[in-house]
């Protein structure tokens, strides 16, 4: 069993930044695959960012990529999602996600999700 607490989210005028963090516990943190999702109101859940268990690859969706970047420390059991340039389209509440195994896109493959954290980017 994993454990994601999520947190960072806000309150941001476009192209600003925010830097969220997801916190795990409970398995080896390494063995796990994270990702990033985003669901907006009205819409379905969507992919943002993934990365691998040692942090050697990362995926990003085309909306996001050159503005967001996803990282972990595998010492203090987190991943990290820096989103710079925000525009009013990012908001969203914002879910991690892990999986242990391959680093993938799709949110139906990972197992294990947080609650959640507000994104609000106003214009």
């Amino acid at each position: 069993q994993v454990q994601l607490v999520e947190s960072g989210g806000g309150l941001v005028q476009a192209g600003g930044s925010l830097r969220l963090s997801c916190a795990a516990s409970g398995r080896t943190f390494s063995n796990y695959a994270m990702g990033w999702f985003r669901q907006a109101p009205g819409k379905e859940r969507e992919f943002v960012a993934a990365i691998s268990g040692s942090g050697g690859s990362t995926y990003y969706a085309d909306s996001v990529k050159g503005r967001f970047t996803i990282s972990r420390d595998n010492a203090k059991n987190t991943v990290y999602l820096q989103m710079n340039s925000l525009k009013p389209e990012d908001t969203a509440v914002y879910y991690c996600a892990a999986r242990a195994g391959m680093v993938l896109t799709t949110s139906g493959r990972y197992v294990y999700w947080g609650q959640g954290t507000q994104v609000t980017v106003s214009s």
